[in-house]
């Protein structure tokens, strides 16, 4: 089990001229949890592709990958379960690779037609995962050169024996991306953040960023969690942040759709290192007194996402732990985070 480290402001600080460059700050781990009850809603739904196929032994990695509108998602697939998984993640993540056409619609994978994994080096006693790439790797556009820093850490660092990353092409370490040429002068971690968000509102130096997990839908009607990092007011109390940032909702500009029900109030969040708890209002619940599923998963993968991956998150309304949501799950008593998110039926 891991612990979420807090943010040390001198490191966040130092990066701001990386941020406005394009590499930008947060430092949260994720780590694959058993959920207590199992996932269901949004993020178990089927989606757009689905393809019959069998995989012996198969076992569920994590790869990110780009949406219709941009956004950097993750998306769970059914992998051959192998001691070189980082490694079978990572060519999921490839264009033209073992999941091309079967993405759901308006996905692309972010890593270039063509690239090869040439090797993975998981240094255990530094949970730094040193990536070699062939060197097509460079062939992507400017544009997308921050998501694939991204799409890269975050899949990598799903994995619980990783929380760095190094990367290198044809056995060289890069100091810089190829393209846009960011800064790699230290190993990625999940300090770069996802979908990174500023309001003209905060000033970097003053500011603390919160990983918050909103819906988008295709154009087929599949539904999933998008994360996003999104820059807030200097804060010690982080979950707190995080309830009040998902009550305000995303930037309607973006896209994307709210998790939480109009109306929706925090009374208290009360936080200890293996439990949150979370205390609305009635206003959280709906005419037939059920809280949507949908909100309290985002609620769920957000508060573990920036504390404490391996917590645990009691959910009341009102202080009554009786909360039932709109899925007929029982949130009656503390749930783990999901062991998966936004799942693709291969």
């Amino acid at each position: 089990m891991k612990q979420y480290k807090g943010i040390q402001w001198a490191a966040v600080v130092g990066m701001v001229v990386l941020l406005a460059s394009g590499c930008s700050l947060l430092g949260k781990k994720e780590q694959s949890q058993q959920i207590d009850p199992p996932p269901a809603g949004a993020d178990a739904m089927a989606t757009s592709g689905k393809v019959s196929q069998t995989i012996a032994n198969p076992m569920q990695v994590t790869v990110y990958a780009k949406d219709e509108k941009g956004f950097v998602a993750p998306i769970a697939v059914q992998v051959e379960k192998t001691q070189g998984a980082a490694r079978k993640a990572l060519e999921y993540m490839v264009d033209g690779g073992p999941v091309q056409g079967h993405l759901p619609a308006g996905f692309t994978s972010l890593l270039p037609k063509g690239t090869e994994i040439k090797g993975i080096n998981i240094v255990e006693d530094q949970k730094l995962a040193i990536v070699d790439f062939s060197k097509m790797f460079a062939d992507y556009n400017l544009q997308d050169e921050r998501k694939i820093m991204e799409a890269v850490t975050w899949t990598l660092t799903g994995f619980p024996a990783v929380e760095k990353v190094q990367l290198r092409v044809e056995g060289k370490p890069l100091k810089e991306m190829p393209v846009g040429g960011t800064p790699l002068d230290e190993t990625l971690t999940r300090a770069i953040g996802i979908n990174v968000e500023k309001p003209e509102s905060v000033e970097y130096g003053q500011s603390t960023p919160v990983t918050l997990y909103f819906l988008n839908q295709n154009q087929e009607n599949y539904s999933y969690y998008v994360p996003v990092t999104r820059l807030v007011p200097r804060t010690d109390n982080v979950s707190e942040a995080v309830i009040r940032q998902l009550i305000a909702g995303p930037d309607q500009k973006k896209g994307l759709v709210a998790v939480m029900a109009p109306g929706a109030e925090l009374l208290k969040v009360d936080k200890t290192d293996d439990l949150i708890t979370v205390n609305f209002s009635d206003k959280m619940l709906g005419p037939d007194k059920k809280a949507p599923a949908e909100a309290l998963k985002a609620v769920v993968l957000s508060l573990t996402e920036n504390t404490n991956a391996a917590a645990k998150v009691q959910i009341l309304v009102n202080g009554d732990a009786k909360v039932s949501a709109t899925d007929n799950q029982s949130y009656a008593k503390p749930v783990s985070r999901p062991q998966t998110v936004n799942q693709l039926k291969l």
